[in-house]
């Protein structure tokens, strides 16, 4: 018997948990104001994950999936892209939504249950968050498509969790991105937990990131939790996507530090020790860690960006609470081009029944 085939996983860190540089950094980490930039967004996601929570729990907003833990995962994609790329986001990556222009706000109104929410002033072209599970690969994958048949350098990114790399939207999509060498490069957020389900009865995989070789596309896993990692590892893939050379599967391994959203309770299916363990390795720790050490930072500089977080954060909250609730009749604008007679007689009753304007 002859082997007709064999891969290779590799595995890309560039900062340790404790804050030290892995052999050489890329040409972006020489420059300090860049590492800055990224690591007070990543202090900025989490004071707004905290607080989503808390306007959860006293009544203010709807269930909410926090990404507590996540947040180099997510900055690190959001940063490495072009403007003009475009997002197919899950629904948590508010890291890589923030550094695209996405307002805090919109966020807090799409958890408050108001859709205009997803209607994001910046990026325009980005896609709307997508609850259900890998559905946004195959987003992504036509968006993909559609640049490469215009001749655009342009890219489609997506992310997933381990538990959608289960789904058959997460093959079709490498499949035919794979195949037509789509300019896609796919981010598996692996956080260990697909809710209550645990990664080793998820799968049977080594690495998730070993699922590209069945498209026939490269895979790769990095330190999700090393926004330098991500960003890096990202940035290759889109280069590589625009040079017309295809797609990448990219697994960033965290850990998911918070309930899978606020109406799950992680306490009964996870061990504590488990959770206690993973806060030792999160992602604003070596980060903060690797700018103290080259003097970029230092703990009044801290205090100063957290109360600057907190401050921006409370502004979104009220921009939020001030936004008055839309009209009943509205749930009608953009169903279709052209409004068909029956729904206009429904939009009529509404009207009629609330009063137009009414609530």
């Amino acid at each position: 018997m002859k082997t007709v085939a064999n891969f290779k996983i590799p595995y890309l860190q560039c900062i340790d948990p404790q804050g030290k540089p892995v052999g050489k950094l890329p040409s972006f980490a020489e420059d300090s104001e860049e590492l800055l930039r990224m690591y007070r967004l990543m202090s900025l996601t989490r004071v707004f994950d905290t607080k989503a929570i808390n306007l959860q729990r006293t009544g203010k907003l709807g269930t909410y999936a926090s990404c507590l833990g996540h947040e180099a995962a997510h900055v690190g994609m959001g940063a490495a892209m072009q403007e003009d790329d475009v997002y197919a986001p899950m629904y948590r990556e508010y890291g890589a939504q923030f550094w695209r222009g996405v307002k805090m706000e919109e966020v807090l109104l799409y958890w408050g249950g108001d859709e205009r929410g997803n209607d994001y002033a910046v990026p325009r072209h980005d896609f709307a968050w997508c609850v259900p599970i890998a559905t946004q690969f195959l987003h992504a994958a036509g968006a993909a498509l559609a640049f490469k048949l215009r001749g655009e350098k342009r890219c489609a990114v997506t992310s997933i969790g381990d538990g959608g790399t289960s789904e058959g939207a997460f093959y079709e999509a490498l499949n035919v991105a794979g195949v037509t060498k789509l300019p896609l490069v796919g981010v598996v957020v692996n956080n260990k937990w697909a809710i209550s389900v645990p990664l080793e009865i998820q799968t049977a995989c080594e690495t998730l990131a070993q699922k590209a070789v069945a498209a026939g596309i490269p895979g790769i896993q990095v330190d999700g939790n090393d926004v330098v990692a991500v960003r890096h590892a990202i940035s290759n893939a889109l280069k590589r996507a625009r040079d017309g050379e295809g797609p990448t599967l990219i697994e960033a391994l965290t850990y998911r530090l918070s309930d899978h959203t606020t109406a799950d309770d992680a306490s009964r299916y996870r061990r504590q020790d488990e959770v206690d363990d993973a806060w030792k390795y999160e992602p604003l720790i070596r980060m903060r860690a690797y700018l103290q050490d080259i003097g970029a930072w230092d703990e009044k500089k801290e205090s100063k960006l957290i109360a600057e977080c907190q401050e921006k954060v409370e502004a979104a909250v009220q921009a939020y609470l001030d936004t008055p609730p839309p009209t009943p009749e509205s749930m009608f604008d953009y169903m279709y081009a052209e409004l068909p007679e029956a729904m206009e007689e429904q939009r009529d009753t509404a009207i009629a029944y609330f009063g137009k304007g009414g609530h």
